[in-house]
Formats: structure tokens, sequence, C-alpha cells
């Protein structure tokens, strides 16, 4: 009898398809070994690991960033509480910086596109003579405090 569950186990006891399986393993989220049959079997340490993903994912942390996190822990260890506690005060001050910055896009986007330029009201105080543009193309005052 094989160790470790199959792909589609993995896939089906977490969730998600198997080729997000497989692209979590290319990414080096999740580590597999080969049976003598040479098929991938996993560790069921992978499956806290893919909910550690998934959730990271959903907060709008790169997969870069996560791959990098998860690095820091034991690779065939069960992720403990304290492991996500350490983890989520990490992308903490990242997460306050992106929610400030949405805030601050939901709450001036009717007025000004941070400068398109849709408002020449707007853009005489915001934008006078069009000094943004010296700074490069593209929207930069709605990034701004």
């Amino acid at each position: 009898m094989a160790v470790g569950l199959t792909v589609g186990e993995v896939a089906q006891r977490s969730g998600i398809a198997i080729s997000a399986v497989h692209f979590y393993e290319r990414k080096g989220l999740i580590q597999s070994v080969r049976n003598q049959a040479n098929h991938r079997r996993y560790s069921p340490v992978v499956l806290r690991k893919i909910a550690l993903v998934q959730v990271a994912q959903r907060a709008g942390i790169p997969l870069k960033e996560i791959a990098s996190a998860l690095s820091s822990l034991p690779p065939e260890t069960k992720i403990t509480a304290d492991d996500w506690s350490l983890l989520s005060t990490q992308w903490k001050a990242d997460l306050d910086d992106r929610i400030a910055r949405l805030q601050r896009l939901r709450d001036r986007m009717a007025g000004c596109i941070g400068c398109g330029c849709l408002s020449l009201e707007k853009c005489a105080l915001f934008n006078p003579d069009d000094v943004m543009g010296k700074n490069g193309y593209g929207p930069r005052l709605l990034e701004k405090d």
C-alpha cells in the first residue's frame, strides 16, 4: 500500500482542483514525493499548507510572499496556530496599507482618476500645469495621502 495522499485525495480533501494542487507544487508552496510507480504522494501536512495559501491569497498576499513565508517553516511539519499567528502578523502591516489605499481610492474615485484627467476644475488644484506628468505616465494622485 502506498504511503501518503494521492493528488486526487489532496484535491478532494482541500476543496481545490487537481490542477491547483499541481500549480501549488510548481510554485514551491507544497511538495510531493514519488513512489516506486512514479506517482506523486503528498504528506497530510500539505492540507494545512493549502488552507494557509488559500486564506493568504484571499487576503491579497502575493504567491511569492506566501512561498517565502512557507519556506521559513520546516517542510514536513504540520502548520500550527503559532505558525499562523507569526505569518499573519508579518502580513498585517502590508494588509493595513492596502486597505488604507483602497479606502482612499473608493472615497476619491468619483471625482478624480488621479490624474487622467477627467476634471479640469479639480486638476487646477491637485495637478496645476500637469506637474504630475513629469513623474511618468498613468494615475498617481490616488496613491498619495
